[in-house]
């Protein structure tokens, strides 16, 4: 008797929350043949140790590839040790530039610690691409930039829009895909998990395969994870994520500041919450829906006990800073756009600065926030909804807005 669940139980929990799987038909193949066989495929990720930490946007694959080991498949991690040396060009519009072997290195021994909070690592085959690519002569390099053109190449969005700027595209970066793909071939990938802007380099996995006699891996991609912002791709350049290292509490409290428009799509890729569930909770008050998010993040990295004291802290902290009397600041209706006011504008409306200039400065400092939930406009030309009665904050600065006609 086969030890997987059924195939379309497998098939709904592995397509919730995948933005695109080609394809569907094969992947459904593959998961019969699996039953029949009982040998468990072998799913893919790769990730390159670019920094010190893995943050919440990482983990949308890697939570998929840990739904595959929990449904019997084997997990194998790939540790780019020699893709980071090159920089992956995908979703760029510009070069990205490798990494040194030094850094490299020191980087590929944090990552591992803190991939192993999210997947089963004691259970995954754990490799760096470096084993092989270390060892590749010259001419294996040759028959590899043999089996793809540069018209193919330059098909990639990335590329197509830098050529059509201007923009310098170095020759290394066209190595990425083809080493990424390579990797499949080593591995005897069945399925690669990756970014909605890495569907490139997976599919390029997949003509390597077939030029290598091998089945071609089924390309899984996942939607982009949007940092705190609201707005860009979560990432260390930009400044908007939340790492897997961080102290509870701030990430418990960086959760609370995210625009409230964020909330369904991080409950569907950061959670196991099912649709309806999400539905039922958003339908809710923000900020209560909010802190349950908060508590599921936590939860999932350290503990049920642990996001209950967290909530418990941030509520307290909450009730602590706010004065029973709050001085109250008359703001006229006019002032107000659908709603709304311009982050600067309100922050020389409360009388917190006196100057667009210097509230400018205030705003990217992140010391101005608003609400009970404490949010801060992260990008000085955030709209900031208004309501009567809400409170605003500049340091120890207090107000209460009253909308006036």
């Amino acid at each position: 008797m086969s030890a997987f669940p059924p195939v379309e139980d497998q098939l709904a929990v592995i397509l919730r929350g995948t933005a695109q799987a080609e394809t569907v038909v094969e992947l459904r193949k593959k998961l019969e043949k699996s039953q029949q066989t009982g040998k468990p495929l072998r799913v893919k990720y790769g990730i390159d140790p670019t920094g010190f930490d893995v943050h919440l946007g990482h983990t949308v694959p890697l939570r998929k590839l840990r739904q595959f080991q929990e449904l019997g498949h084997t997990a194998v991690l790939i540790i780019g040790t020699a893709t980071a040396a090159v920089g992956d060009p995908s979703g760029r519009d510009d070069s990205r530039k490798g990494l040194d072997t030094e850094q490299i290195n020191a980087n590929a021994k944090t990552y591992l610690t803190q991939i192993a909070k999210v997947v089963d690592v004691s259970r995954a085959e754990v490799r760096q691409n470096g084993e092989w690519f270390d060892e590749f002569g010259f001419t294996k390099m040759l028959r590899l930039l043999g089996q793809m053109t540069v018209q193919r190449m330059l098909e990639r969005d990335d590329f197509s829009k830098r050529v059509k700027s201007g923009t310098p595209i170095y020759l290394h970066e066209c190595l990425y895909p083809l080493m990424q793909g390579h990797d499949s071939v080593e591995i005897h990938a069945d399925v690669e998990l990756g970014g909605t802007e890495q569907l490139f380099n997976l599919m390029v996995g997949r003509d390597l395969q077939r030029t290598a006699g091998q089945a071609p891996q089924i390309c899984m991609t996942m939607p982009i994870l949007r940092g705190t912002d609201g707005e860009k791709k979560m990432g260390k350049t930009a400044g908007n994520y939340i790492g897997l290292n961080e102290a509870v509490k701030d990430q418990f409290g960086k959760t609370m500041r995210i625009p409230d428009e964020l909330m369904r799509e991080w409950f569907t890729l950061l959670t196991d919450r099912k649709t309806e569930e999400i539905d039922q909770i958003l339908a809710g008050h923000p900020g209560e829906a909010k802190k349950l998010l908060a508590s599921d993040i936590v939860t999932f990295y350290h503990g049920a006990d642990v996001a209950a004291a967290a909530r418990v802290s941030f509520d307290d902290q909450s009730r602590k800073i706010d004065p029973d009397q709050i001085d109250e600041v008359k703001i006229p209706a006019a002032e107000l756009a659908d709603g709304g006011v311009g982050a600067v504008k309100l922050v020389v409306l409360a009388g917190f600065a006196k100057s667009n200039s210097e509230a400018r400065k205030k705003v990217e400092e992140g010391a101005f926030n608003y609400g009970p939930d404490r949010a801060k406009p992260v990008d000085w030309k955030a709209i900031v909804p208004v309501t009567d009665g809400l409170v605003l904050r500049l340091g120890r600065k207090i107000v209460r807005v009253r909308v006036g006609s």
